[in-house]
């Protein structure tokens, strides 16, 4: 497969089954040339190719691989050639998190000098931590798939804000589990590193990346007790895992910056970002998707039918993000707004702060 001037080889690490797996969503938009700067080469598969092969999504994935004779598909990042003279090649690293560390030095032996990494990006700061010594080391470049960074319901909230005296700004992100014990126990058990590491995490960028929020800038942290909730449930496996189905804080920064952040694993299917003013009167409003959005969500889900539906109304920002990070690897062109592994170090080490923090003073309520 032929690399043109400007663009990137990218190899995609973890692509998962058609229709479920983010890596499958990454594919086909790169396939669909809807990223320009980046040209997928190679696929890295170890379940499917492997001893998934015949499981759940396994001959699902063997018709995607068919329609892609072009694509290199392997079970390893050993297995991918050497990359040739001239060439700039990218990692788009999409698996499962405890698995990153192991795969981004990987990549890095693959000969790949710039790696996106899925959120969280690891399961602990520390291990973050080593990851960009290990990159550094390497002189390769970390960028983050913060996709909210890029979000226009971000942007355009920010810049109301910009523009309007005292306004408060909150992030504001639902999912759409049952309020009940059986669903939120299946949640709280497929995310356990808990909603701040998993769901809220990429609020926790946004403050990272726009309001100066680090550990040690944190001046408070005021929850809303009657909105917040944790709750200890048991899983499909009979294990009790703790965690908040919904909660809602604002941190007030040392340098005067203040914002808040709602998470509700019930609230329905959309996010959005409010402003408003010093009394608690909302502003304005921008949700995701809109409707411009939404638009684009209905041809996506009659292209693709049965396909994770939250796919659909963030296209435009995953398409967004690749792109950037597929430039800056290619022409070495700034990734405006792409969240570095700084900005991961950050929101990860506010949740693993956060976290303690908020249950405690919950369980007190």
């Amino acid at each position: 497969m032929s690399i043109v001037a400007d663009q990137a080889e990218v190899i995609l690490v973890g692509c998962g089954a058609p229709l479920r797996g983010m890596g499958w969503y990454h594919a086909v938009q790169m396939l669909g040339g809807e990223c320009p700067s980046a040209k997928l080469c190679h696929i890295v598969e170890p379940w499917f190719l492997g001893p998934g092969a015949a499981g759940p999504g396994g001959p699902e994935f063997a018709e995607f691989a068919k329609q892609y004779p072009d694509v290199q598909f392997h079970k390893s990042l050993a297995d991918v050639p050497p990359l040739a003279e001239g060439v700039k090649r990218l990692a788009l690293i999409s698996g499962r998190t405890a698995d990153n560390p192991r795969l981004l030095g990987e990549s890095i032996a693959a000969g790949c000098s710039v790696i996106y990494l899925e959120k969280p990006g690891a399961p602990s700061v520390a291990e973050l931590v080593a990851m960009k010594e290990q990159a550094a080391a390497a002189n390769v470049q970390i960028c983050m798939g913060y996709n909210k960074n890029v979000c226009k319901y971000v942007r355009k909230a920010r810049e109301f804000a910009a523009s309007t005296p005292g306004a408060h700004v909150t992030f504001v992100s639902n999912n759409t589990y049952e309020n009940n014990a059986s669903s939120l126990g299946e949640c709280f058990e497929r995310n356990a590193e808990g909603m701040l590491k998993n769901m809220a995490i990429h609020e926790l960028a946004l403050l990272a990346s726009f309001y100066d929020v680090t550990v040690d800038n944190i001046d408070s942290v005021t929850v809303d007790k009657e909105f917040s909730s944790c709750q200890t449930l048991p899983g499909p496996s009979g294990k009790e895992f703790t965690d908040f189905d919904k909660v809602k804080f604002t941190i007030k920064t040392k340098t005067g910056k203040e914002v808040s952040v709602q998470a509700d694993r019930c609230g329905g299917d959309k996010s959005y970002a409010k402003v408003s003013d010093s009394d608690g009167n909302e502003l304005f409003r921008h949700s995701m998707p809109d409707e411009e959005d939404e638009a684009n969500v209905a041809v996506l889900e009659a292209k693709y039918p049965g396909a994770m539906p939250y796919f659909f109304s963030q296209d435009p920002d995953y398409i967004t993000v690749k792109e950037r990070v597929a430039k800056l690897c290619a022409t070495g062109e700034e990734a405006k707004d792409i969240a570095t592994i700084d900005i991961a170090i950050a929101a990860l080490s506010v949740a693993e702060y956060l976290t303690p923090l908020m249950t405690k003073e919950l369980a007190g309520n």
